[in-house]
């Protein structure tokens, strides 16, 4: 079965590319085993040279590799060369602090005697990957994962090949010897073939539930290491005393985020009733002011959905979440009649047990709660199987630190938006999945933390 590249925006077939056989599969897997090899007794400079100048590429590129992940997978421009910008910035981050992350922790010495902790790598990662931010997703894994001396193999969505193939060539371009990172064109399926082979030190997957259990499920057979970052149904709160102005901003902003085609992307606006009356039209009205259209073109601020699955998708959670009981306040339904493109769309009156409050939205749908005080406020936010980010907007400290105390999440932002970088650890906790990306931890994830005692000496 062949993969195809196709534009969200107009429908059309741009590239159709064979899915690899056996014996290529195998030829690569060799490659990366013998590559990774040499990779790891490289120095550290040496890799870290090639992350810089990735870096580099990435900066002098951003418009070319910009344009490429707009035409496959229809996020705005403008925003696909900030995704080519903030992968330089986090190629830029591995290469100045790998060595601090990895150096020898020495616990004793003297008397005969040197006891240490070495983070040394572990072989080949293997790496499943999304559509919604097809370089970043990448080099967040890749940048710490090549710094730490492994070897890298790219399973990409099947809906995003260009860009795939387009960072192996960035990666062999900035230095990286043969074989060292590679992409593998091949369906789902495969999957679990490459995960059980030998040559597989570890897999980090970034995705659905089904994708995750998946993944978890065939290296919990084969005794392999895992990092997992599925959805979200992120929670967005605003207090009474909110600065109402910047609530409101930022919440548009952060519903419709890459189109709303994040993980971590708000999606459940819980306002308290106090201010309720007052926020909800100024959401409704700013969501109904942004600019949808074609996303090669400066103005836009909403590009179409990736693949005209999801606009199927989401069409039938809203229906089930109005049969439910809900409201639509505006939006609601697909635009135009060539393309993927939705409606921003915000729903009202949200029962607690249908899709808009208990699935995730993966489109610029909001949903919203009326809530009575900081404790129900906490309560609905935290009544999801979802656990990746929240945020919460408010100017009073003591409710801040409960916020950041009790919400259930791996990220809590307080009147910002989440976001990922490369200073901070990312991951989330229940159905969000296990593991994190990022920072010192990132690193070693994909590390052998090995204690070393040598006496008599």
């Amino acid at each position: 079965m062949a993969i195809a590249s196709i534009n969200p925006a107009t429908g059309e077939t741009l590239r159709v590319f064979e899915v690899l056989d056996d014996a290529e599969i195998e030829r690569r897997l060799a490659l990366a085993a013998r590559a990774a090899e040499d990779w790891r007794r490289r120095t550290l400079e040496e890799r870290c040279r090639v992350l810089r100048r990735a870096a580099e590429i990435l900066e002098e590129e951003k418009t070319a590799l910009g344009r490429l992940m707009t035409i496959e997978m229809g996020k705005p421009l403008a925003a696909a060369e900030q995704e080519a910008l903030k992968c330089a910035a986090g190629c830029r981050y591995y290469a100045s602090q790998a060595d601090r992350i990895l150096a020898a922790q020495i616990v004793r010495e003297g008397g005969g005697v040197i006891e240490r902790i070495e983070y040394q790598p572990l072989g080949v990662v293997l790496a499943v990957m999304p559509w919604n931010f097809p370089f970043w997703q990448v080099v967040r894994f890749a940048a710490p994962a090549l710094a730490a001396g492994n070897g890298a193999l790219l399973k990409h969505a099947s809906n995003v090949p260009q860009c795939a193939l387009a960072l192996e060539d960035l990666f062999l371009r900035a230095g990286a010897p043969q074989g060292v990172f590679q992409t593998l064109l091949i369906g789902s399926r495969g999957v679990d073939r490459i995960i059980a082979d030998d040559r597989v030190a570890a897999v980090t997957l970034t995705g659905s539930e089904e994708a995750g259990r998946a993944v978890a499920a065939s290296a919990g057979k084969n005794i392999k290491r895992t990092v997992l970052e599925l959805g979200g149904s992120d929670p967005f709160i605003v207090m009474p005393s909110a600065d109402l102005d910047a609530a409101v901003d930022t919440a548009v902003k952060a519903r419709v985020v890459n189109s709303g085609q994040s993980c971590i992307a708000a999606k459940r606006f819980i306002v308290a009733d106090a201010i309720y009356d007052r926020f909800v039209p100024r959401f409704v009205a700013a969501m109904e002011a942004l600019r949808v259209g074609d996303p090669l073109l400066p103005d836009t601020q909403i590009g179409p959905l990736a693949s005209a699955a999801g606009v199927t998708t989401l069409e039938d959670q809203i229906a089930r979440t109005v049969q439910a009981g809900a409201r639509i306040l505006t939006g609601g339904q697909r635009i135009g009649s060539k393309g993927n493109y939705f409606a921003p769309t915000v729903l009202a009156d949200v029962p607690p047990d249908s899709p808009a409050a208990q699935e995730e939205l993966f489109g610029p749908v909001a949903a919203l709660f009326r809530v009575s005080s900081l404790d129900s406020a906490i309560a609905v936010a935290n009544n999801t199987g979802f656990g990746l980010g929240a945020a919460a907007f408010t100017r009073e400290r003591a409710e801040a630190e409960r916020f950041a105390r009790d919400l259930a999440a791996g990220n809590v932002f307080i009147n910002g938006m989440v976001a990922s970088d490369p200073q901070f650890p990312f991951g989330g906790i229940k159905r969000s999945g296990y593991g994190r990306e990022l920072a010192d931890v990132g690193l070693r994830e994909f590390v052998n933390i090995k204690t070393v005692r040598m006496s008599g000496l």
